[in-house]
């Protein structure tokens, strides 16, 4: 069978909800096509952060130093992988040249524009009936044990707030007040009080039902197998349950992007990078708000499990390419990097360990853009760990691409071609 929606959205995660939900309605058939599951890839188990607070890039300088000086340490937050492959080596070649002073200066009011106008997005949708996400607009505490990390953390929290960030700098007192439950061995930290958190799965879910309600069709177990090309237009999406004839493609696959583009003759500069996340049942001593954990690169979130109250831990960043492995090693690095801050951490019940495959370009800022080769194919990935931050806006500046409308932020520093 052929199906002839008007927009047909690739990728069931947040990305791709987002955009079917801003899409839906009168005057436009969507439908969504989802290899796996709704929220089956790394929208499924991360750290259910948001958080417009993160405006630094990945791409900042000591970031490749941090990587080389941790490749031979099973247990560091960030691994590089060794690959004999030419385009992971083009990757890490243009990842080290975006290291710099100055591409943070480009980076951070593009991250801090996205950033904004998505936690408005979410504020407005936390009230919509039946998205039931537990969102929370909490702030996130990152602690640190030591004077060298506290310090450490400055230069960061001073170019949040030259840039319009609340960030506040904490001593262990004002610390232990916002959050009794750390370990006194705690000597300060800082806050980001405009940040919030929810269930990231459950947030998906939801937001696809509400996208359903305004007639949006999604399909799951559907995976793309090509696609068939005429001078500048797409013409046909062939997948395992049928052809499609849109008259828009949205392509919004996450780290499974790129293989899908180089059928159309794209190049997208993206590596996966695998994370890890541990959910715990909730003990009595879990922290009520958010926390990072600043020297362990930990994050540990408060969360609704279906069978009820649940503690997330969350962590790691490997670029090692498609490696679904898991390492114990660094699952435990993630569970133990807790018992250093926070007490009531041991013999903790596991509900789920989880890794997933987050989509990063070298210089940290997502994709959302029209190819110049195609005009009928909108590509929106890219995001890294910011995906569920940015995912409401980036659905609305999709429905503006798809529409040809004016978009609501400036897209140049997000074009495919900037990698040209």
């Amino acid at each position: 069978m052929t199906e002839r929606p008007d927009v047909l959205i690739i990728g069931g995660g947040a990305i791709g909800v987002c955009a079917a939900y801003d899409l839906a309605g009168p005057g436009c058939r969507v439908t969504l096509v989802e290899q796996g599951g709704l929220a089956a890839g790394s929208s499924y188990g991360n750290a259910g952060l948001i958080v417009p607070s993160h405006i630094i890039p990945l791409s900042a300088p000591g970031a490749l130093t941090s990587g080389l000086k941790w490749l031979l340490d099973p247990e560091s937050p960030f691994y590089i992988k060794p690959q004999a492959d030419l385009k992971f080596t083009w990757w890490l070649l243009q990842f080290a040249a975006h290291c710099t002073p100055a591409h943070v200066r480009h980076a951070v009011p593009v991250l801090h524009a996205l950033g904004r106008a998505s936690m408005a997005l979410y504020e407005q949708w936390a009230a919509l009936p039946g998205l039931d996400c537990g969102y929370q607009r909490l702030g996130l505490l990152t602690l640190f044990n030591s004077r060298q990390g506290l310090q450490a953390a400055m230069p960061d929290v001073r170019l949040l707030q030259a840039n319009g960030i609340e960030a506040q700098m904490l001593d262990g007192a004002q610390m232990r007040e916002m959050e009794p439950n750390v370990l006194p061995g705690i000597v300060g930290g800082t806050f980001y009080p405009g940040d919030a958190h929810f269930t990231p799965d459950q947030f998906v879910r939801a937001l696809a039902g509400l996208a359903g309600q305004k007639g949006a069709r999604l399909r799951t177990g559907v995976e793309v197998l090509g696609f068939e090309r005429t001078g500048r237009r797409v013409t046909a999406v062939r997948t395992t349950r049928g052809d499609f004839t849109p008259d828009e493609i949205v392509l919004a696959a996450g780290a499974w992007s790129p293989a899908l583009a180089r059928d159309l003759q794209l190049n997208l500069p993206i590596q996966p990078a695998k994370g890890y996340s541990v959910t715990v049942k909730r003990p009595a001593t879990a922290p009520r708000i958010p926390l990072a954990l600043g020297e362990s690169r930990v994050v540990v979130t408060p969360m609704n499990g279906p069978d009820g109250p649940v503690l997330r831990f969350a962590g790691t960043l490997e670029l090692a390419g498609f490696d679904f492995s898991i390492n114990r090693r660094r699952v435990d690095a993630v569970a133990r990097a807790a018992r250093s801050y926070l007490p009531g951490m041991d013999d903790l019940e596991t509900v789920e360990i989880w890794r997933g495959l987050r989509p990063c370009t070298p210089d940290g800022l997502p994709i959302i853009a029209r190819p110049q080769s195609l005009e009928n194919v909108v590509v929106a990935t890219g995001h890294a760990m910011l995906g569920m931050s940015l995912a409401p806006i980036t659905g609305k500046l999709v429905g503006q691409l798809v529409r040809h409308e004016p978009p609501a932020l400036d897209l140049t520093p997000l074009r495919m071609e900037r990698f040209l």
